[in-house]
């Protein structure tokens, strides 16, 4: 199909944010091929002048421009290689799981396009060891190469269950058949990747948009959202009721409509997953979901994680849960989080505990100084971002605390955080 014929049922009515959801439609390969068609191929590279016009930027946290990570690998030379990073680390989040669930064959194309924009013959799906998902897609895939749909051979890699394991220079390292470590990115993973040879890394939501856009054009793709910060986006919304919800909404949608405050009253909102940013709820009601009106609040969409921590809850209980965690996520290759993840995971967990020793706050914020900016990767600044704003919005929790207090009515955790703690270097493979 190319960007002429007509659009799936659910879009030929509006064009607009009306015509949601883009994305999240149940469809075999038949559903899929008699809504959609093949995939548009146009051409090396013609796809990514369409990409850079759409203003489509990544779904997988960091929020980089795709058009331009597309030029990077395109630009680098020969034997390029792209992956499709469905590996969602964040243990609050499910909307990639839920996307390759639901429309693997959008994610797949996406993955194809991308492969012929960069001039590349070799993909791999990189996701979670869910063993229905697998299969899933290991169908998927097979009924492809029936059809005869694609151009790139396609491998599904099995990612460890690692928060870190879906960082861009980990996957690489995983697909090289090494562990899931993220490393120093020198050479970036555009230059030196799978292989050793350019590599393009893109998060499954993101290939999913490039798919449409390929279709439909960057004037469709912007009849969504903002016009800084155009299109729809997955997000997770975790509400004050424990109801988890899995929504594509027009970027700029108020975090208060998401999380259906104030019907489902909350006493802070987490934006962004667990490298996020607490926010009031009152705060966070009147903000949407939008970088550029996050950013003066020190918080980001990321991949698209909210969380509405309901009254009745400790906030601060949960935090010290969720550094705790982190802590023992980190890769332990670089001081910050070899030493100061787990001194911080303590010195909190001193915090929030009855009559705290004097001075442990001014420890905690001068170690967070210490492990910000000085690490492998960005897990021990995502953690102290997430630290800092715990501090702010549940202080007068933490006071209650140091009287030997709580003012939780339940002690049922709210943000999950898996169960054990990794042993070894082998639960990186």
């Amino acid at each position: 199909m190319t960007a002429t014929h007509a659009l799936p049922r659910h879009d030929r009515h509006s064009r607009g944010p009306g015509g949601l959801p883009r994305l999240l439609q149940a469809m075999d390969l038949d559903a899929h091929l008699a809504a959609y068609g093949p995939p548009p191929y146009r051409g090396p590279r013609q796809l990514i002048e369409v990409v850079a016009a759409a203003g489509l930027t990544g779904r997988g946290g960091a929020g980089f421009p795709a058009a331009r990570k597309l030029t990077a690998v395109a630009e680098a030379g020969r034997g390029a290689v792209v992956v499709g990073n469905g590996a969602e680390s964040e243990p609050a989040s499910c909307k990639d799981k839920q996307l390759l669930g639901t429309a693997p064959h959008l994610v797949l194309d996406g993955l194809q396009l991308a492969a012929e924009a960069v001039g590349a013959t070799r993909a791999y799906l990189y996701v979670h060891p869910h063993p229905r998902l697998h299969q899933q897609l290991g169908s998927a895939l097979a009924a492809r190469a029936a059809a005869g749909l694609d151009r790139a051979e396609v491998q599904l890699v099995t990612a460890p269950p690692r928060f870190l394991a879906g960082e861009e220079s980990a996957v690489v390292s995983r697909i090289n058949g090494g562990p899931a470590l993220p490393r120093f990115k020198i050479p970036p993973v555009h230059q030196r990747g799978v292989a050793g040879a350019p590599t393009l890394v893109h998060n499954v939501e993101t290939l999913a948009h490039l798919a449409q856009i390929a279709r439909y054009g960057a004037s469709w793709f912007r009849a969504a959202g903002a016009a800084a910060e155009p299109g729809t986006m997955l997000a997770t919304c975790r509400r004050a009721d424990g109801t988890v919800e899995v929504v594509e909404t027009a970027i700029g949608t108020p975090l208060g409509e998401l999380l259906r405050l104030p019907d489902l009253p909350a006493q802070a909102v987490l934006v962004g997953g667990y490298h996020g940013t607490w926010l009031t709820s009152a705060h966070a009601a009147a903000l949407p979901l939008a970088n550029a009106a996050l950013r003066p609040a020190g918080a980001a969409a990321g991949a698209g994680l909210l969380a509405a921590l309901p009254h009745g809850r400790c906030g601060v209980t949960e935090a010290v849960r969720v550094v705790r965690y982190l802590a023992a996520e980190s890769a332990g290759q670089c001081g910050p989080c070899l030493n100061g993840l787990p001194r911080i995971a303590a010195g909190l967990a001193e915090l929030a505990a009855p009559r705290p020793r004097p001075g442990i706050r001014a420890d905690l914020e001068r170690w967070a100084g210490l492990a910000e900016r000085r690490g492998a990767c960005h897990h021990p600044d995502g953690s102290v971002r997430f630290l800092r704003s715990a501090l702010a919005i549940f202080g007068a929790e933490l006071t209650a605390h140091a009287r030997g207090q709580c003012t939780a009515t339940s002690s049922r955790p709210f943000l999950p955080v898996p169960a054990g703690i990794p042993a070894s270097q082998a639960d990186w493979t």
